[in-house]
This record gives C-alpha cells, sequence and structure tokens, in this order.
C-alpha cells in the first residue's frame, strides 16, 4: 500500500468513509487551516480565500475587487447548494442505463427527491451550468481576473482541458461536494499522507483484514464467468470468490483479466477510455522559508495557486495540447510544515507542488532526466516571480512525471484520476456504460473500487465505500437466495433443506446424485448434477425448475 503520490490534502475524504471506519481511533487527525487558498501578485498583495466567505468578501471589498464581494458571497451561496446535491449524487450508486431494474428506479428516485429540495430554480440552473466551461460559470458570477484565475483553476486541475473547454464546470462543482464552497476545502493529515495509510490499515486490521504488502498481482483468475481468485508475481495462488480492484480500468481488464473473459468489443471500450497524465509533481526542500508574495505565514497555510488568470491557464493548456511541457504552468502548492511542524526538521521546510500541464506523451522527446530538470526549473522560475531568492533555499528537490506515475505506480497514461473526469466518463459512464456499478464485464465476485469508479478520483474514500456497499448487498441477497432453496419442496413432497442452487443454470441437488425427486443442485465451481447426467455444460441464463 502507498501514499497518495500526487496530493498531499485529504479535504475531499467523506466525513462518513471517517466515521464508519472510526479513523479516528486509529490515529487520523485531520488540519483544516483557515485559509483555502492564497493567489500571490506579482505586483500587490495577492488574493485570499478564507474558509469563511464573509471573511474573503471583507477582503475583497478592502483590496482591489469591491465589486466582487458581494458577488462571492452569492457565488459561493450557489456552489454549496448545488455542491450538497452533487454529494448525494457521489454517495449513491449510479444507475445502470443499458439495462435498468428496479433497484435503479429506486435509486433514481432518490435523486429526484434530492432535486426536489433543490427547488425548481436551482434545478435549472444545475441543469444549465453542468455542461458549461468553468471559465463561463466563473466569468459570470466575478469580474476580477485574479479572482477567475484561482477559482477556475479547480475545473482543471488534473484534467486535459483549459479553462474554456466544455465540461470544466462539472469539475469545479464535482470538486464542491466535499464542502468548501467557492473556495473548496483544503485539509492536511496530521503526520502526512502515510498516517492515512496507516489509519486505513490500522481499521482493516480491527475488522479482521489480512494485509499484504509488496505482493504484487499479476492475474485475476476466473473461470465459467466467475471469479477463483488471484495469482501474484511470485507465483502463489490465492482463491476467493471475490475480488475488489483498486487498479485502474484498464490495467483491471485489459492486463489482470483473462481477455476472453473480458471479450474483444468491451476490451475496445476499455481501451478507449481516456487517461491523459497532464500533472507533475514538484517537491522542493527549504533550508528556511523566502517571503512568497509578501505576507504573513498564516495566509500560506492552504493551498498556495499561482494562476493569474483565466487566460494564463489557457496559455498553458495550449502548450500541453501540442505535446509541450507548460512554459508558464499553473502551479498549485502546498506548504504542509507549517501546519504541522513534525513533517521535517527545524528550520526545514517542504513545498509540493503541482505542475500542470505536464503531458505524458511529449512530441520532440522522452521524459528522461533532461525532461525531469525542464519541470523542475520551470516550476522554480514560476515560483521566484513570487517569492525572490527561493532558488538559494533549495536543498533538494524531486519530480514525479506522468511517465513514473504510470510506470512506478500503475496509473495507464499516467493519470492520478484513473480517467478523464469529463460528461462523457462521470455518474453512469464512469468507468463505462453499463459497467457503473462496481461489478466488472459480466464477471461474478470482481468489482472495482478505485477511482475509476463512481464518483471517481481525489482522495475521497468514495468509490470504495460506495462498491463496499455493493459487495455486501450482492452477499446479502445471495444468502437470502441459499436460505430460501434450503427449503425448497421436493417432488415425493418432503423438505429438503440441503439444497444449494447452481450458480450458473439454477438446477437443485441435496449434494448427491439427486435430490428425493428431480432437483438437482451443485457445487458452486464445479459441473452441477444436471451437467454429470446429461453430459453437457449449464447455459448461462438457462435456469431450470424440474426434469
Amino acid at each position: 500500500m502507498r501514499a497518495p503520490v500526487a496530493a498531499d490534502c485529504v479535504g475531499g475524504l467523506r466525513d462518513d468513509v471517517v466515521r464508519d471506519l472510526r479513523l479516528g481511533s486509529h490515529g487520523f487527525r485531520a488540519i483544516e487551516p483557515e485559509v483555502a487558498a492564497f493567489a500571490p501578485s506579482a505586483d500587490g498583495p495577492g488574493l485570499t480565500l478564507w474558509r469563511d466567505p464573509v471573511r474573503t468578501a471583507i477582503g475583497l471589498r478592502t483590496g482591489t475587487q469591491p465589486r466582487d464581494a458581494e458577488a462571492f458571497v452569492a457565488f459561493d451561496r450557489r456552489i454549496r447548494s448545488l455542491g450538497a446535491f452533487l454529494a448525494r449524487v457521489q454517495a449513491t450508486e449510479p444507475p445502470d442505463l443499458a439495462s435498468p431494474s428496479l433497484a435503479d428506479a429506486t435509486g433514481g428516485l432518490t435523486l429526484l427527491n434530492g432535486l426536489r429540495h433543490l427547488g425548481r430554480q436551482q434545478l435549472r440552473e444545475a441543469l444549465r451550468v453542468l455542461p458549461m466551461s468553468v471559465a463561463d460559470l466563473v466569468g459570470e458570477a466575478v469580474e476580477d481576473e485574479a479572482l477567475r484565475g484561482v477559482l477556475g483553476a479547480r475545473g482543471v486541475r488534473y484534467a486535459a482541458m483549459g479553462p474554456r473547454s466544455a465540461g470544466t464546470a462539472l469539475n469545479f462543482l464535482w470538486d464542491s461536494a466535499s464542502g468548501g464552497g467557492a473556495a473548496g476545502r483544503t485539509v492536511f493529515a496530521r503526520g502526512g499522507p502515510d498516517s492515512l495509510v496507516e489509519a486505513l490499515v490500522a481499521a482493516a486490521r480491527s475488522n479482521g483484514a489480512t494485509i499484504r504488502r509488496d505482493a504484487d498481482v499479476a492475474a485475476i483468475r476466473t473461470g465459467r464467468g466467475s471469479v477463483e481468485g488471484v495469482a501474484l508475481a511470485s507465483g502463489e495462488e490465492i482463491d476467493a470468490r471475490i475480488v475488489v480492484s483498486n487498479a485502474d480500468p484498464k490495467q483491471t481488464l485489459l492486463r489482470l483479466v483473462d481477455p476472453a473473459e473480458v471479450g474483444p468489443t468491451l476490451g475496445w471500450r476499455v481501451e478507449h477510455i481516456r487517461t491523459p497524465g497532464v500533472v507533475a509533481k514538484v517537491t522542493l526542500v527549504l533550508e528556511g522559508l523566502p517571503a512568497i508574495g509578501g505576507v504573513d505565514d498564516e495566509r500560506l497555510h492552504g493551498r498556495i495557486v499561482v494562476a493569474p488568470s483565466l487566460d494564463d491557464l489557457e496559455r498553458a493548456f495550449d502548450d500541453s495540447k501540442y505535446g509541450r511541457i507548460s512554459e508558464h504552468p499553473y502551479l498549485e502548492a502546498t506548504i504542509p510544515t507549517l501546519s504541522d511542524p513534525s513533517l521535517a526538521p527545524d528550520g526545514i521546510h517542504v513545498i509540493t507542488a503541482l505542475f500542470q500541464y505536464a503531458p505524458r506523451r511529449l512530441r520532440d522527446a522522452d521524459w528522461d532526466e533532461a525532461a525531469r530538470d525542464r519541470v523542475a526549473d520551470r516550476a522554480v522560475r514560476t515560483l521566484e516571480v513570487y517569492a525572490p531568492g527561493i532558488a538559494d533555499k533549495i536543498v533538494a528537490r524531486h519530480v514525479v512525471t506522468p511517465a513514473d506515475l504510470e510506470r512506478e505506480y500503475g496509473l495507464s497514461g499516467g493519470h492520478p484520476m484513473h480517467g478523464e473526469h469529463a460528461l462523457d466518463q462521470v455518474f453512469a459512464w464512469r468507468p463505462l456504460l453499463g459497467h457503473a456499478r462496481y461489478r466488472l464485464a459480466g464477471i461474478r465476485g470482481l468489482y472495482m473500487c478505485g477511482a475509476g469508479a463512481h464518483p471517481g478520483g481525489g482522495v475521497t474514500g468514495g468509490p470504495g465505500r460506495n462498491a463496499a456497499r455493493a459487495v455486501l448487498a450482492d452477499a446479502r441477497r445471495a444468502r437470502r437466495r441459499r436460505h430460501e432453496t434450503s427449503r425448497t419442496r421436493c417432488g415425493l413432497g418432503g423438505v429438503r433443506t440441503n439444497c444449494q442452487p447452481c450458480r450458473r443454470c439454477g438446477w437443485l441437488d441435496g449434494g448427491a446424485t439427486l435430490c428425493g425427486s428431480r432437483w438437482w443442485s451443485a457445487d458452486d465451481y464445479k459441473m452441477c448434477a444436471r451437467d454429470r447426467l446429461l453430459g453437457s455444460r449449464c447455459v448461462e441464463g438457462q435456469r431450470g425448475s424440474r426434469r
């Protein structure tokens, strides 16, 4: 198990996940600074977005953006309302629009109930803004270019899109579902992201789980349409009736599962899930902290966003469209050592910055050391504009590229979110239409719980929670079916208590050749009695009742 490599903030972590797993009792502690984001300026005091929108408005009113003060509060209110609805959507198992069922109808009613609480006007507003670009969304709300830039950056974070790309408003609102309103949430785990991982490990072990580290899975074993277990790279095989994959959909279905089980049509669809990684991570170790933006340290406790305007964001994106590393990147940096000094020795600070855009596929180069150095140099050069002298304080630096994310962490295309958050790759289309309910490829017992599943990426715990509920629901249904069939009345008039259904054809047997009359059963992973007697295979979906 590895700590998040592309994110130091855990602001998206769902409260119900923390509560259900009792992470607090296992050592997890959250730190949420009063400052959500700070946008430094090369020729002014910069812009501060506080957790409290009224405090942000006061700063706007006394600064250079007085007209945006009331507008920001109104915008924040709109975003919180839409975010609360989207939080319900994210906690809901998506419907199977390709083959709707009664469960889908029930889930739809839950969502409709949430929509009803929005009100007619808010409902129209939601339908209007979701397909918009984030540039249009924030552009119609506020006027100041710096404010538009820092707000718009949340719509393109991790995305191979610019602020004027359709659907980036969805990214902004989807992120807002975790709370925080227009400014977004900035939350750190005390002790760093590793402390969250250790809390999750402790929670799992307290519930009877066994954790195997450094056990690379080479294949997911299947047979006759069901999971049989996993095969490790060491040659060891582990039998299991249920396998829950946290790998991305491409890794799971194209590398780990037998292609014959996936089939050519689904395989082609999986291959075309868009996973264009465009983000690198730059870590700088500093001996002392330079003045950044000419402000006090309190304003540096949150996210430091270098996105001077929507135009600057768009130009940074333009480079990536042609396979180039951005000359003037969008940076989103944090200094976790300010909020948690225990992370470094006295006098030492760590800056971690998301560097966007750094496309996985470079046009005229490979991701070699020279390309790695270009990313680090451009990040430092950009920070130097707002923090003069920062280069002289660097004692070490480290770069994680999209190629590293793909090669070392198994992220297809180097995309930290396991796939683009686009209109056609969210909700019932994540990862694919007909495969959004955490069950994969029609293979019984195979589930997906990673960022490639609804509600998508970020350190949220949402996909895992939803997948766990799907696994438990299926287990309950299976137990209920076994209970019902255990008291099946035989043709001779007696009641058998040991009849079990064949998983493939539904015929019954009491474990012997015949069940007193003409009901047959099955060992779940062997040929059922009907197969043995007839010398043929069960036909999936063809259920028998009596001979």
